[in-house]
């Protein structure tokens, strides 16, 4: 199956929501090998400013992963998985992301461009922090790009 070249233009929108938990962000910063003590001691990261702990920059991947999981997984997009390569990743933060958010993103699909037998294809992935009722706080925006490799590459 070949990369559907009318996924450029195409959203998907929020889909379940993550629960940013303390925890979750000690074992990510842990992970990445973070040293700066708010991500791991509340009170270091409310003298900071910060509400609860705050998350190393690179753990908004963790729900923008989710929001492409679901361009991957549409059976009109005509990704197959294990032809896939990620190219690029940038995160642009409008706030941090703190223990206690409750996160959704919306993804786009900015870009398909074929290239020999597969296909680039570009997302952006909107993230959002639920409010009091129905309002969302920015969050951050990341882009990837992805290269689909085609038959035989």
């Amino acid at each position: 199956m070949s990369i559907n070249p009318d996924l450029q233009g195409r959203s998907y929108p929020a889909a379940e929501v993550y629960d940013v938990g303390r925890e979750k962000i000690r074992e990510f910063a842990r992970a990445v090998k973070a040293a700066n003590q708010a991500h791991f001691d509340v009170e270091t990261a409310r003298a900071l400013g910060h509400r609860d702990l705050v998350a190393p920059p690179t753990f908004a991947i963790i729900i923008a992963q989710r929001a492409d999981a679901q361009l991957v997984e549409d059976p009109d997009a005509g990704i197959d998985f294990s032809r896939v390569v990620h190219a690029d990743q940038r995160f642009t933060h409008h706030r941090p992301i703190v223990a206690g958010d409750r996160l959704v993103a919306e993804l786009h699909v900015d870009g398909v461009r074929a290239m020999g037998g597969g296909a680039m294809i570009t997302t952006r992935s909107e993230i959002f922090a639920l409010t009091d009722g129905d309002n969302r706080e920015k969050v951050a925006t990341t882009t990837s790009s992805i290269l689909v490799r085609g038959e035989g590459q």
